[in-house]
C-alpha cells in the first residue's frame, strides 16, 4: 500500500562498502521484496469480507486481520532491528523470507480445520517476516551502487511496492474470492478453502526468494551505530515535531488501511453500487493505483510547493472526498472514496521526513519510532469495524475524517522544529 510501502527510512550506506559486480540482477531480486510486501499487504484487504463470509464475522471480528498484521510491526520491529544488526542485511532478509513462507503455509491448516483463530496467527507470522524484511532490505538498497544514486534506487524499489498493492486486489478477486463464492450451504468452508491455493503459491514465492538470496555472492554488511549520546527514547521528547509526526504516521496509516479494509462492503451496499464482491475487488485495484500514480505527481508539486503544504491540502482534499462518501451515493459516493488513493500518495513520505529535520545524530531513533506508528494500521481499522457494526458501513468513514483533520494540521503547523 502507497502508505505501508517501503516504511522504514534507509540509514546511510556502509562506509566504503563496494558495489557487487552483479549489483544490476541482485538490485532485480531486491526490487521484488519490495513488490512481494506491498502485494501480501494489501491482499488483506480481499481477506477481510471473505473470512467475514466464510466465518460469519462481525465487521470487528473481521478487522482483527489488520490487526495481527500491523500489530507485528509494534511487536517485531525493534527485535527486528536487533536481529538485523547481529546478522547482517542479506542474512535478515533470508530469516523474514522464511518467516513470510511459514506464515502463508499456515493458511492450509488453518483453512483444513477452519479456525480463525489460526488464520489470525498466520498473519502474524506472515508479518513479523514482513518486517524484518522491511528493516533489512531498505538500507540495504542504498548499498547497491553509487551513494549520490541511493535515494533514486529507494524511489525505483518503492515504486514496485505500490505496484505489488495494485495487482494484489486483482489476484485475490480471481482466485481468493471467485473460487470461494458459493450458493449453498456450504459458503463457509469452500469459502475457507479457496485461500490455500493462493496462499501455497506465495509461500513457495518466498522460499525461492530466500534460496535465491542465499545463494547470491553478494556483500555481507553490518552497520556500527554512531554514538549519540543518550539512546533512551526520553531523549527524543526534545523534538516534539517528531512525536506529532509519529501520531500522523499512525492517524495516517490507520486511516488507508481502514478505508481499503471497507471498500469491498462499502461497494456492495445497496445505496452505492451492490457490486458482488469479486467484482468490488476490481475496483480496490484503482484505489492503491491512485496511491502510485499520485506519487510521481506529488514529486513533481514539491518541487514548487512546501512540502507541509501539500500535505494539508492533500489531506484536506480527503477529508471533502469522505464526505462525499459518506453523504452521497451511487458512482458519486463510489468515485469520491477511490480518489482518495490520490490524496493518500505524498502522505507517508512526508510526515515521515518532516518529522525527522533537524534530528541529526538521533535521526535513525527517530525512524524507529515512527515505524512503531505503523500500528495504526491495527488500531484504526478496528475501531472502524466496530462503528460499522454499531452505525453501518458508510457511515463508519466518518471515522478517518478525524485523522486527516490532524494530518492537515500537521503539515500547516505541527512538523515545524521547536525554536
Amino acid at each position: 500500500m502507497a502508505g505501508i510501502t517501503g516504511k522504514a527510512a534507509a540509514p546511510a550506506a556502509a562506509s566504503g562498502a563496494q558495489a557487487p559486480a552483479n549489483a544490476r540482477f541482485a538490485l532485480v531480486v531486491l526490487t521484488s521484496l519490495f513488490f512481494m510486501w506491498g502485494f501480501i499487504t494489501c491482499l488483506n484487504d480481499i481477506l477481510i469480507p471473505h473470512l467475514k463470509t466464510a466465518f460469519d464475522l462481525s465487521y470487528t471480528q473481521a478487522m482483527l486481520i489488520q490487526f495481527c498484521f500491523f500489530g507485528a510491526y509494534f511487536v517485531v520491529s525493534i527485535p527486528a532491528g536487533w536481529l538485523v544488526k547481529r546478522w547482517g542485511y542479506r542474512n535478515g532478509i533470508v530469516a523474514g523470507l522464511v518467516a513470510a513462507a511459514s506464515g502463508c503455509a499456515l493458511f492450509y491448516p488453518a483453512a483444513e480445520l477452519h479456525l480463525y483463530p489460526l488464520f489470525l496467527g498466520a498473519l502474524f507470522v506472515l508479518a513479523s517476516g514482513v518486517t524484518v524484511l522491511q528493516v533489512a532490505a531498505n538500507p540495504y538498497v542504498t548499498v547497491l551502487g553509487a551513494p549520490e544514486s541511493a535515494p533514486i534506487r529507494l524511489n525505483l524499489t518503492q515504486g514496485f511496492n505500490s505496484l505489488g498493492t495494485t495487482v494484489a486486489p486483482l489476484f485475490g478477486a480471481l482466485l481468493i474470492l471467485s473460487a470461494g463464492g458459493s450458493d449453498n450451504g456450504e459458503v463457509a468452508t469452500s469459502g475457507a478453502e479457496s485461500v490455500q491455493l493462493p496462499y501455497l503459491l506465495l509461500a513457495s514465492a518466498f522460499v525461492l526468494l530466500a534460496l535465491t538470496f542465499r545463494l547470491l555472492k553478494l556483500p555481507d554488511i553490518r552497520h556500527d551505530e554512531p554514538d549519540a549520546g543518550s539512546t533512551g527514547i526520553s531523549a527524543l521528547f526534545a523534538y516534539p515535531h517528531l512525536l506529532l509526526g509519529a501520531l500522523g504516521i499512525f492517524l495516517y496509516v490507520g486511516a488507508e488501511v481502514a478505508i481499503g479494509s471497507l471498500m469491498i462492503s462499502f461497494f456492495g451496499l445497496e445505496s452505492v453500487a451492490a457490486l458482488p464482491e469479486n467484482q468490488a475487488a476490481h475496483y480496490v485495484a484503482y484505489y492503491w493505483g491512485g496511491a502510485m500514480v499520485g506519487r510521481f505527481f506529488g514529486a513533481a508539486i514539491m518541487r514548487h510547493i512546501r512540502p507541509g503544504t501539500v500535505l494539508a491540502c492533500n489531506a484536506l482534499m480527503a477529508c471533502a472526498l469522505l464526505l462525499l462518501a459518506t453523504l452521497g451515493s451511487g458512482k458519486l459516493a463510489m468515485v469520491a472514496l477511490l480518489l482518495i488513493g490520490l490524496c493518500n500518495s505524498v502522505m507517508f513520505p512526508t510526515i515521515f521526513s518532516l518529522a525527522l529535520a533537524g534530528l541529526g545524530a538521533r535521526t535513525s531513533q527517530g525512524a524507529g519510532l515512527l515505524c512503531l506508528a505503523i500500528v495504526g494500521g491495527a488500531i484504526v481499522p478496528l475501531l472502524q469495524g466496530a462503528v460499522a457494526d454499531s452505525v453501518g458501513v458508510q457511515q463508519s468513514y466518518l471515522l478517518p475524517i478525524l485523522c486527516y483533520l490532524y494530518i492537515a494540521y500537521y503539515g500547516l503547523r505541527g512538523h515545524r522544529p521547536a525554536a
